[in-house]
């Protein structure tokens, strides 16, 4: 059985030809894959490998120009045969070792040079950020879905697009790596609905926002051949990624960018993924932590994904072990987490409908502010009512930014709902009294979370004051 390329592609079968002929379409020289399965880096850089030339060239004349290599052509079908420079070879009695990544050592030069000139050419065009800026603007007028998938405004998306460019260039000596991540890019791609189609010209777009900011003069073809030849092995993982992720579930590593001890037993933690995530406000998402492999446990997404690409935990931890033990007591600024797709129904239903009753137990509240930015981001006209039911006043760990958020929408209410204690200038007593107490509900879409005891209840009390249960919206408890 023939073995698989490192795509996952059948081998084509050997042949007996001289390696000097013209490879046939999709045919793979043995020098073009390393020792380890991985592509070579000559064709990671667009250079043709080393090999045997069909016909001995004359070399250059004394004074004459070199000849041009042939990736610079830009040229593509069959590879002509010349003078192709041939990698260092070793000293007598020792032989090469290989790199850390495994890839040939003699490939690195052609590599690094690719690097050189991808790196002069964003620097020349003004830098990552000047670049991002003009790239967004070209890709909202050929592909506005695509930029519709970042995340953010206008000032969130350049910066986002400025990191990707910097991560690129940086990585393109480690192929391993930049396999990786383009493959992780392409399930992101898919995770967020974007067909291969409307990234396929992505490379195209970028080299002109390049080419723009340049001074006149200063562009060059090996500038342009490097950025194409580059995008075209960089689209065909990102496809690999995305066809990957037909078939295994899409995990998104994240970074902790701020972590918030409200209490001494809870953590507003906020983190920032390395590559898009796609959720809906009201969703929840699964989450492993470094320390405890394979263990995946749920919390709901307090973020605003119209606004920034940040994801927002809200975590309270009854002991120091497990997921939430760590999010609260041992995570710090910086390090990595991984996140499993958004998951959930309980999303916010088109305008124009039904007003929102909205009721919270404990960290609960995390969902529920989520769908009252969403509100507000929107300019929804329908009217919202959230109450939230803590013990005591500690508890109240978000009431500032809930407050803020209810003064900048249209018809936002929060309700607070002290049980026990002084309740300060809240209400007092059971949340589900200060409900019944308030208005008359049979007409709203209600949506639930809090501790499971807290659903079941507030559902029944819900059902005697009228409310439809089809209209009550919750996860299933875990």
């Amino acid at each position: 059985m023939p073995g698989k390329d490192f795509f996952g592609r059948p081998k084509p079968p050997p042949t007996n030809r001289d390696p000097g002929t013209d490879l046939l379409p999709g045919e793979v020289l043995p020098g073009e894959v390393d020792e380890v399965g991985r592509p070579s880096r000559n064709l990671f850089a667009g250079l043709t490998p080393t090999r045997k030339p069909r016909t001995q060239q004359p070399p250059d004349e004394p004074g004459a120009p070199p000849t041009r290599p042939l990736w610079a052509s830009g040229e593509t079908g069959a590879r002509p045969t010349g003078v192709h420079k041939e990698p260092p070879h070793p000293a007598p009695g020792r032989r090469y070792v290989a790199s850390a990544d495994g890839m040939d050592p003699a490939d690195d030069e052609l590599l690094r040079e690719t690097q050189r000139l991808l790196s002069t050419s964003l620097t020349y065009a003004g830098g990552p950020d000047e670049v991002a800026e003009r790239f967004r603007q070209a890709l909202l007028q050929a592909h506005p879905a695509l930029v519709a998938v970042l995340p953010g405004g206008e000032a969130d998306q350049d910066e986002l697009l400025a990191r990707a460019i910097t991560w690129l260039v940086h990585h393109l000596d480690q192929p391993p790596v930049l396999v990786d991540g383009c493959a992780r890019l392409g399930a992101a791609l898919d995770a967020s609905g974007v067909r291969p189609d409307e990234f396929r010209m992505v490379g195209a777009a970028l080299v002109e926002a390049i080419r723009a900011g340049m001074p006149p003069g200063t562009w060059r073809q090996d500038f342009d051949v490097a950025w194409r030849s580059t995008w075209q092995h960089v689209y065909e993982w990102i496809r690999h990624g995305e066809i990957a992720h037909a078939t295994e579930a899409g995990i998104w590593d994240a970074v902790v960018v701020e972590h918030d001890l409200r209490r001494h037993d809870l953590a507003v933690v906020k983190f920032r993924p390395l590559l898009p995530m796609p959720y809906e406000p009201g969703q929840y998402a699964r989450i492993e932590v470094p320390e405890l492999p394979g263990i995946w446990r749920p919390y709901s997404l307090a973020g605003a994904p119209r606004r920034n690409d940040i994801l927002e935990l809200h975590v309270r931890a009854k002991t120091q072990s497990g997921v939430s033990g760590t999010l609260v007591y041992r995570l710090r600024e910086g390090d990595l987490v991984r996140f499993g797709r958004a998951e959930g129904t309980m999303t916010l239903p088109p305008p124009p409908g039904r007003d929102l009753l909205m009721i919270a137990g404990d960290t609960g509240v995390a969902p529920l502010k989520a769908l009252l930015i969403e509100l507000v981001d929107t300019g929804d006209p329908r009217s919202a009512v959230l109450f939230w039911g803590v013990r005591n006043l500690d508890e109240l760990y978000d009431v500032d930014d809930l407050t803020d958020i209810a003064r900048s929408g249209r018809r936002i209410t929060v309700v607070p709902v002290v049980s026990e204690g002084n309740p300060g200038p809240y209400a007092s007593g059971l949340v589900m009294d200060a409900v019944a107490a308030y208005g008359e509900w049979s007409r709203h879409e209600v949506y639930l979370a809090g501790p499971p005891i807290m659903l079941a209840a507030t559902k029944a009390a819900l059902s005697q004051l009228g409310v439809d249960p089809s209209r009550i919206h919750h996860d299933a408890p875990e």
